[in-house]
């Protein structure tokens, strides 16, 4: 089973001139998006997320500001990461519960494996240890 784990992205030109980055299909994605989409105007005190996916697989990218990521797998191994550079993103997988919190002027941009579906979200943290309990995996 993959684990969230931090991918760099193309970071291309100099301080003088400054950067791109650039996210094409088959490459440094670990799937072809078929949802992209972004947060912002995020109040520092609440926290986004809570919720681990049934499919879907996310990519994370802080392309303004600092997010503070926290994963949690089902076996209970807690990682967390500081998004703070736009030619860094956190790739998520279904299996992994996950939450945000972000300072007040963050962007975050998501790349998402699979259109949205509700019934795709697990929002209850005891439905998401006993669907994702290692022994069934």
């Amino acid at each position: 089973m993959l684990a969230p784990q931090l991918i760099e992205f193309p970071r291309l030109g100099s301080p003088d001139i400054g950067y791109i980055s650039v996210a094409e299909e088959g490459k440094v994605l670990p799937f072809v998006p078929r949802r992209v989409f972004w947060t912002y105007h995020t109040p520092e005190e609440i926290v986004r997320g809570r919720h681990a996916h049934y499919k879907s697989e996310h990519v994370l990218v802080a392309v303004a500001g600092r997010i503070v990521v926290v994963t949690e797998q089902a076996d209970g191994q807690l990682q967390s990461f500081r998004l703070d550079s736009p030619h860094l993103g956190l790739y998520i997988p279904p299996s992994s519960w996950h939450s945000m919190h972000y300072a007040e002027s963050a962007i975050q941009l998501t790349f998402a494996s699979e259109l949205y579906q509700e019934e795709d979200y697990i929002r209850d943290y005891a439905t998401f240890r006993a669907v994702w309990q290692p022994s069934k995996l």
